[in-house]
């Protein structure tokens, strides 16, 4: 039996213009008991036509910056029985100007709201806003219907809703707008604090992102079976020494930074271990660069380098990630294990046929000491 329902409506865009498009993307939940919903409906109803909405919706944006109006209308939200939980982006700090475009945009938020919410609410009726020109719900409905399955997130179920026939989704659109007031740069004010305090008894939680990304973070936000504490430990480490200390004085240093940078972005929104596909990383990384990137010295003055620093990083041939599952470094030894030996093998091959040939005269690994010792171990 489901033991909550949400109600989930966005605030922002993903226009990185931030003096004049704005600095935040927030996603607010409304969460209530099913029980609860036919009488905050009613309740909901109540406060549309005290507060002068007529027959319309509870819209933000019909409020706009009639400060006091909210808070009035605020005041009296507050006393109905529901929590809120947020999602809240700061388009400033994602790292790559790949998320410019749409699609990568969309596609960061889809992971991130999709782990949090049901990670946090694991028995979960989800409902969004299908009305008027809604396109990141309409992609995050996209995306369920793609991802979601019942024994991932046990019981849970999803569907999209009118707002304009769904009061609770009203409710959830005042409540975005209200978080864009307090929180974007340009819609914030001197009420903001006030705003803010009314609420505060509502909130379960507000998820801020992206954020310093700590161990403790890593192992809560964990929703894979076959996650490692102690891997993934070691992994964020060394990725944090390695951040502190880079100068980022080259260009292939920035590069590093904002590849381990796009690494914990990734790895913060994924619900199961993942790997980020190379084309993806390269559209981002090659979004601050004056040329594009080129595969091998991707391969080798980034990755290569990172791992000759003792940074720990999985590959396959579907890209890259931060281990934190046995598996995940598997992956690399078993890639590495199939280039390496084979080379071994056609190196040795080569030696013992000109040796023999030379009558042992001639050894080509005098000059490799490190290869030879090798070879000559493992005969």
């Amino acid at each position: 039996m489901i033991s909550k329902v949400a109600y989930v409506d966005e605030f922002g865009n993903n226009s990185f213009k931030f003096d004049s498009q704005g600095s935040h993307f927030i996603v607010a939940s409304i969460i209530c008991k099913p029980d609860k919903v036919n009488d905050l409906e009613k309740s909901i109803d109540e406060i549309r036509k005290k507060h002068g909405f007529q027959t319309g919706e509870i819209k933000s944006s019909k409020v706009s910056k009639n400060h006091k109006r909210r808070i009035r209308i605020l005041e009296d939200i507050v006393k109905l029985d529901f929590s809120i939980y947020a999602v809240i982006i700061d388009k400033r700090e994602l790292i790559g100007q790949g998320f410019k475009y749409k699609k990568s945009f969309y596609k960061y938020l889809n992971n991130l709201l999709y782990k949090e919410l049901f990670r946090t609410f694991p028995e979960l009726d989800l409902y969004v806003d299908e009305h008027g020109g809604n396109d990141y719900m309409l992609e995050f409905k996209k995306y369920v219907h793609k991802h979601h399955t019942k024994n991932l997130f046990s019981g849970s179920d999803f569907d999209i809703k009118n707002s304009k026939n769904e009061k609770l989704i009203q409710l959830a659109d005042f409540i975005a707008g209200t978080l864009g007031f307090i929180f974007d740069i340009t819609k914030a004010s001197k009420y903001s604090d006030e705003f803010k305090k009314i609420i505060e008894p509502k909130l379960s939680d507000l998820n801020f992102f992206p954020k310093k990304y700590s161990f403790e973070e890593v192992k809560q936000a964990n929703t894979d079976n076959e996650f490692d504490p102690l891997i993934a430990k070691v992994s964020l480490q060394r990725i944090n020494s390695f951040l502190d200390n880079c100068l980022g004085d080259e260009q292939y240093k920035v590069d590093q930074i904002n590849f381990l940078k796009l690494l914990l972005l990734f790895q913060r929104v994924y619900y199961k271990s993942k790997f980020v596909l190379t084309d993806e990383i390269f559209k981002h990384l090659n979004q601050s660069r004056d040329s594009d990137l080129k595969k091998e010295y991707f391969r080798t003055k980034v990755v290569g380098n990172l791992r000759d620093q003792g940074v720990l990083i999985s590959s396959s041939r579907s890209g890259y990630k931060i281990p934190t599952t046995r598996k995940d470094l598997e992956s690399f030894v078993s890639h590495g294990n199939g280039i390496i030996l084979p080379m071994l093998n056609r190196i040795n091959e080569m030696r013992k046929a000109i040796k023999l040939a030379s009558g042992k005269e001639l050894d080509i690994l005098e000059n490799f000491d490190e290869l030879k010792d090798i070879i000559d171990k493992n005969k």
